[in-house]
């Protein structure tokens, strides 16, 4: 499958292009800083102390900025999904809202080529409307708002976009992305109604985000997800 990443060199979307990569795809990265993508001659991401793997799909980088829209138009165009890894740094003087903006470039690009497909990374501090959040839950998109309110105010903005662009979308909504190894667990539903917890691996976001390529139980939806 022909895949378009954007967000690539974050640290949830290096992992994404390594899956990628490792099942198979053919993908293309539009990124800003290519240096924090290192590319071995199998074509692929090189893993510290990872063996390469015997079949490999193939990585094009693409080196541009997201408001470049000529450039997401041009790398959006002939995919058969996209996977938009983007999200805000934790930064409580972030102001502006770039990603946003870039988010509905990419949307507009899609409608344009006509790709259907939209798998994005979002955050519990964005409500689905299965969700029947308690107290807890209640509280999340508070305490962010306090603390970083530009973060919260991309990705509401991010979230708001993807839902209503009228494309097949996925948008994997996480508590708390932490550094561990896979466990080999994975819950995914909505709050109040799953049994969702709170922190969850990389490595597993990751994996959700690629499997969601051949699995349409959450098109249209923005499941949480943890282990």
């Amino acid at each position: 499958m022909d895949v378009t990443v954007f967000g690539g060199t974050g640290k949830i979307g290096r992992l994404v292009v390594e899956r990628l990569l490792d099942e198979g795809h053919e993908v293309t990265a539009l990124v800003r800083s290519p240096e924090k993508l290192t590319i071995d001659d199998q074509g692929g991401t090189q893993r510290s102390g990872a063996a390469a793997p015997e079949a490999r799909g193939s990585l094009e980088v693409v080196v541009a900025e997201l408001d470049d829209a000529p450039a997401i138009r041009k790398v959006v165009d002939g995919a058969d999904a996209v996977i938009s890894a983007l999200g805000p740094a934790i930064d409580p003087f972030l102001r502006s809202g770039p990603l946003t903006e870039a988010t509905r470039t990419i949307v507009a690009a899609m409608h344009e080529s006509g790709v259907r497909r939209l798998i994005a990374l979002g955050t519990v501090s964005v409500p689905d409307p299965r969700d029947r959040p308690g107290l807890v839950e209640r509280l999340v998109p508070v305490g962010i708002g306090l603390l970083i309110p530009g973060a919260l105010e991309e990705v509401q903005g991010i979230s708001e976009v993807i839902s209503t662009s009228g494309l097949d979308w996925t948008l994997a909504r996480m508590f708390a992305p932490v550094d561990v190894p896979s466990n080999g667990t994975l819950r995914a539903g909505f709050l109040g109604r799953d049994d969702i917890g709170t922190p969850m691996a990389r490595t597993d976001v990751a994996a959700f985000l690629v499997d969601q390529l051949t699995d349409d139980r959450f098109v249209g939806a923005a499941p949480a997800i943890s282990n």
